[in-house]
């Protein structure tokens, strides 16, 4: 009760695509539907209508889906939003209770400052405008959990509004291409947190907990479906999703549900729907409360909430009685769209691999730091660490911190490839070497495997020209324009030499031999 809640609804996105039939989910009435083999695509601004890349086949009918957000997000923060009691995951039930969380005559919230700096970054760092003046409002409605009869949130003056985030969507054959898409925030606005129903079924009874709510994330997904060019569907409300993967088949279910619904002459109520993860459907709830239910009022015990700017701060204020947004600003990490774009133009990447270093927890450090010890191209660094290293670590389930093999490691690694003291299947026996945790550094592994490249020119030569004489009608192959006669007699002076000469030097050597 009272925790610290930000909450923010991303404006509806678009998807089109054609209708097509499937199966049913069946439960207490639940509507029949289905979610395969539905061609759906996504526009960069939320309130285009989009078109199918496949044409709607004959029979078929074009359909467009609006789907809205509405995230609601715990704040890491030391106490609640409106009380001093304490915030602590797993705390036994109604143990950090204060007099206003259990709403005791008398008790007056307190909003708390560290609430209000994070809803600020938050704001900042989703391209928001954050409103210097905001409002605290009471949305009335009665439930077990809310023993006030009244939520505090901010419906008329959010404390930020109209902001942006930028996703990327993989496609292509094996989804290797990320496609940068922009959704819109329409508002982000602090709010209270109800406590939460603790169910009994063996005594048929419901327990309270009024610490905090469930969990430190979940999404209210709001979606209807309408033909292009026609006013908007009626809309329905699938609460409470706890995970991306059940919100994704939320949706995609609701959608098709819909679809089913109007094809069949039936009519989309304006309802709250819950969805069945073991069935994967959603289920009707209740009738949806218009806005008009809520009897939104101001809150009479919260003044407005004032922010300022450089420019706004009053002369001689105290900073630990007002809240600057510029102050904020300065102390904002670098956002994960900024540090891609340097990828990009710094090191010559794709997007995609610089989505893959930001994903990954502590990847990025690991690239940067081989980069700052390595004499290496960036491709090359890039290279290794997304195919090679990573590839180790996700064969493993490990995490970048578990690593056995350290960026310095790495480095040296590809400074022996570089400098051609090694080659690449040399190189890759060394990591393997390396992933061993056998503490020997790349130079010994080489030193110990004797795993250097011949460096003497005489004896090369001296090789290929006993590999020529032992293979005569390889060379005659190669002699008549055979393109894979050349190779396989590199292959034959590399086996020779144990995979300890350079490919490109073999090459040079034989094509001089033979005149090529």
């Amino acid at each position: 009760m009272a925790a610290p809640m930000l909450r923010w609804g991303c404006r509806g996105r678009r998807w089109a695509f054609a209708r097509v039939d499937g199966g049913s989910c069946h439960r207490r009435g639940a509507p029949t539907g289905s979610t395969s083999n539905r061609i759906r695509g996504e526009s960069s601004v939320a309130q285009q209508p989009l078109h199918t890349a496949q044409k709607t086949r004959k029979g078929e009918h074009k359909w467009a889906a609006v789907v809205g957000l509405e995230i609601h997000a715990q704040i890491s923060s030391n106490s609640k939003l409106f009380s001093g009691s304490q915030v602590r995951f797993s705390a036994p039930p109604n143990s950090l209770v204060s007099f206003f969380d259990a709403s005791l005559p008398g008790t007056l919230p307190v909003l708390n400052r560290r609430c209000v700096e994070a809803a600020v970054m938050t704001g900042l760092a989703l391209n928001c405008h954050i409103n210097k003046k905001s409002l605290f409002d009471r949305k009335h409605y009665f439930y077990a959990d809310l023993p006030a009869g009244y939520q505090i949130t901010q419906q008329r003056l959010p404390i930020a509004v109209n902001g942006s985030l930028i996703y990327g969507v993989c496609a292509g054959k094996k989804q290797s291409q990320v496609i940068p898409k922009t959704v819109r925030i329409k508002q982000i606005q602090l709010e209270q947190d109800s406590g939460k129903s603790l169910h009994d079924n063996l005594r048929s009874q419901t327990l309270i907990d009024l610490n905090r709510a469930e969990g430190q994330l979940r999404v209210d997904a709001n979606i209807s479906v309408h033909h292009p060019g026609e006013p908007l569907g009626v809309r329905t409300e699938v609460k409470n999703l706890n995970s991306i993967r059940f919100l994704a088949k939320a949706i995609d279910y609701e959608i098709q549900r819909q679809i089913n619904e109007l094809e069949n002459g039936g009519e989309i109520l304006n309802e709250t729907r819950s969805f069945h993860h073991k069935l994967g459907c959603t289920m009707s709830m209740r009738d949806k409360e218009g806005k008009q239910d809520y009897r939104f009022m101001p809150e009479p015990n919260l003044p407005p909430l004032v922010l300022y700017d450089a420019t706004s701060l009053p002369a001689g204020a105290d900073p630990q009685q007002v809240i600057n947004i510029d102050q904020i600003r300065e102390t904002l990490p670098e956002l994960p769209s900024v540090t891609r774009e340097k990828l990009v133009q710094q090191y010559g990447m794709l997007l995609e691999h610089s989505f893959t270093l930001l994903n990954e927890v502590g990847l990025l450090e690991f690239f940067q730091n081989v980069i700052k010890e390595t004499r290496a191209e960036p491709k090359k660094v890039t290279s290794w660490v997304l195919n090679t290293f990573l590839g180790y670590l996700k064969q493993q389930n490990l995490a970048v911190s578990e690593s056995p093999v350290t960026p310095s490691a790495l480095a040296e690694l590809l400074d022996l490839l570089d400098s051609r003291t090694i080659s690449s299947s040399a190189a890759k026996q060394v990591f393997e070497e390396l992933w061993k945790r056998e503490g020997k550094t790349p130079g010994q592994i080489v030193s110990e495997k004797q795993l250097e490249l011949m460096q003497d020119q005489g004896a090369l030569e001296q090789l290929c020209h006993s590999v020529m004489e032992a293979h005569p009608q390889v060379v005659m192959d190669v002699k008549n324009r055979n393109p894979r006669a050349i190779n396989k007699l590199i292959g034959l002076v590399r086996k020779a030499t144990q995979s300890r000469a350079d490919p490109v030097m073999i090459k040079e050597i034989l094509e001089k031999k033979l005149s090529l």
